[in-house]
């Protein structure tokens, strides 16, 4: 590395000679800053960081641009509801679940934190990406183990055609989110079984995630998930962060579409709240400020 690491952030690189195009992301910082704003529990918390690692790493395996973006929304029946979040290749991300306080005992069987049980099963994962023509274009899969990573590798198998490994992971430790990331491998044309079998042998010699996340961060991850494979790294981290694309305007211009006696009503109570769903941020309107936008273009939602 070039550079010290920013909290949360972005690896590149490919392994045995082009054929492995990998992506990894250490989302630390992103995962703790949703669990405050959302006041998420600590099963939502892991549902929610892990997706939006995911959205972040499709953001750039299936993006074209530098800032493209992609929409992840999981919803499988299970007690927090759906869970959305939004990735760009330029490092941005925010999501939110529909049921932040739900959560589930850790499973008997290995103790580790039910996020399967939490999302559920009966259900899909969809995935909305802007083509190169600037139309949304939307696939989708059916679940596979609520776990996020599955779901997300069954996604771009099917919907994409791309062969490929997906891990993610989150480990909170005294009420904080001590570790969370994600890495995405993906086959390119040429890579052989040999490779692959390879790949696979030390994926599944990992263990989780984040045992290598809490043993030596997302570069050891790497490091083991390609060992044998002549790892090439790209020579800088790209900073990621929770980031919103709300503001006050954009809010004040959701309440033009109620009606004129619904923002007189506002006004005559003193003001309006709006929350932003995907950030929690709270944007209290003034009477005036209601009355004014009658008066203003309206302008691109986020």
């Amino acid at each position: 590395m070039t550079a010290p690491l920013p909290d949360s952030f972005i690896l590149r690189g490919v392994a045995a000679n082009g054929t492995l195009r990998l992506v990894g992301m250490d989302s630390t910082r992103i995962t703790e800053d949703a669990r405050v704003r959302h006041g998420l529990s600590k099963t939502a918390t892991a549902a929610l960081g892990r997706t939006m690692t995911a959205s972040a790493l499709l953001a750039i395996v299936l993006g074209k641009k530098t800032d493209s973006r992609v929409n992840v929304r999981v919803e499988g029946g299970g007690p927090v509801g759906w869970v959305v979040a939004e990735g760009s290749a330029d490092g941005r991300v925010r999501g939110y679940v529909r049921h932040p306080d739900a959560d589930l005992p850790v499973r008997e069987r290995d103790g580790k934190l039910d996020v399967g049980g939490l999302v559920g099963t009966d259900g899909e994962i969809g995935v909305t990406r802007l083509l190169d023509n600037g139309e949304p274009y939307t696939g989708s899969a059916t679940l596979v183990s609520g776990e996020i990573a599955e779901d997300v590798s069954m996604y771009l198998g099917v919907s994409e055609q791309i062969p490929n490994a997906v891990l993610l992971g989150v480990y909170e430790e005294g009420g904080r989110v001590a570790h969370a990331g994600g890495l995405l491998v993906q086959a390119m044309p040429g890579v052989t079984d040999e490779t692959l079998a390879k790949l696979e042998a030390n994926i599944r010699a990992m263990g989780q995630l984040t045992d290598s996340l809490r043993q030596g961060g997302l570069l050891t991850a790497i490091q083991r998930a390609t060992e044998g494979l002549d790892l090439h790294l790209a020579p800088d981290a790209q900073a990621a962060r929770f980031e919103c694309r709300c503001s006050r305007d954009r809010a004040a211009d959701s309440l033009k579409f109620f009606t004129a006696a619904e923002r007189q009503d506002m006004i005559d109570t003193g003001g309006q709240e709006i929350v932003c769903h995907w950030c929690n941020e709270r944007y209290q309107l003034t009477p005036d400020e209601i009355a004014a936008l009658d008066e203003q273009p309206l302008r691109a939602q986020a």
